[in-house]
């Protein structure tokens, strides 16, 4: 007989909202470890501009699936779910219970719904593709897949190649063969409890430019710094994130300090858009405006029913 699937706790929600905060609170609660389901947070020398639980908190709270790989290696949702499997397995074997806390829609759908059988690539399509900047295949995208390119960052040409590629492939927007597929799944691939954090707009913002703005107190400039150091910098994907591509152009030259600043808190208010975007139409979350909103005991004994 095949053992049950260990239950999840799914903590969701924009860039700013808590979500480090109410799995650390809910694994302290119930002597568990934590998942990170953030694909910016897999990346070794990377720990301040994603916001990466700090060492004293990984100390007193297991974290899994961060620092896996270096920033010039590819991480994909398939890849995520394969390490999240066996943390999870592993931490179940222990007799110890998981909270998955992540901003990255991608691999949170992917790793309780599995991914879509989608059509295998076009080495010809794909090269097509990447001629064209960012900006434009972004612009296209908004054409034949609003959806999708509501949830795929501008700059972030890959996904949007693969989006397109879909599209031109099926005639039919991947945002559509996801939808059909996540219907289609009578079950998750494990049991599990979607909490939101949602704060209301205004003080979301107040809460990302602080962040920004603690991140660069302790040492984010730095962080850059050393990855440049080390030969890692755009165009390289992971170098590319909020907070990291900004840095990187005001060590080049491009942007003013102050400017730089500026468009990483835009950018981050941005993303946070996007982020709930990605989970709107998901009637299984339940949404709270805060941390403190959250019933912890209720999530406690969701592990015990």
């Amino acid at each position: 007989m095949t053992a049950p699937k260990p239950k999840l706790v799914v903590i969701v929600g924009p860039t700013g909202a808590g979500k480090t905060r109410l799995a650390l609170a809910l694994a302290a609660r119930i002597d568990g470890e934590v998942v990170s389901a953030d694909s910016q947070q897999v990346y070794v020398g990377m720990d301040i501009g994603t916001g990466k639980a700090s060492a004293a908190e990984r100390a007193a709270v297991p974290h899994h699936v961060l620092d896996v790989v270096r920033p010039d290696e590819d991480m994909t949702a398939a890849r995520f779910v394969e390490l999240a499997d066996a943390a999870i397995a592993d931490a179940a074997a222990r007799g110890k219970p998981v909270v998955v806390c992540g901003g990255t829609g991608l691999y949170v759908r992917t790793l309780l719904l599995g991914l879509f059988d989608g059509p295998p690539a076009s080495a010809e399509l794909r090269a097509e593709l990447a001629r064209l900047p960012a900006a434009e295949l972004h612009a296209e995208l908004c054409r034949v897949d609003p959806a999708s390119a509501a949830r795929i960052d501008p700059h972030d040409a890959k996904r949007a190649i693969r989006a397109l590629e879909v599209y031109r492939l099926t005639g039919e927007p991947i945002s559509a063969h996801q939808a059909r597929h996540d219907h289609k799944a009578a079950a998750t691939r494990y049991p599990a409890r979607l909490v939101g954090l949602a704060p209301p707009r205004e003080a979301l913002y107040a809460a990302i430019d602080r962040r920004v703005d603690a991140m660069l107190d302790v040492g984010l400039e730095a962080e850059v710094a050393a990855l440049r150091a080390a030969g890692y910098a755009p165009p390289l994907r992971s170098q590319q994130a909020i907070g990291y591509a900004e840095l990187h152009d005001l060590a080049a030259g491009v942007v003013a300090r102050a400017r730089a600043i500026e468009l990483i808190k835009r950018n981050s208010r941005h993303y946070a858009r996007r982020q709930l975007a990605w989970y709107r139409n998901d009637a299984a979350i339940a949404w709270h405006d805060g941390v403190d909103a959250v019933d912890l005991a209720a999530l406690a004994a969701f592990y015990e029913g």
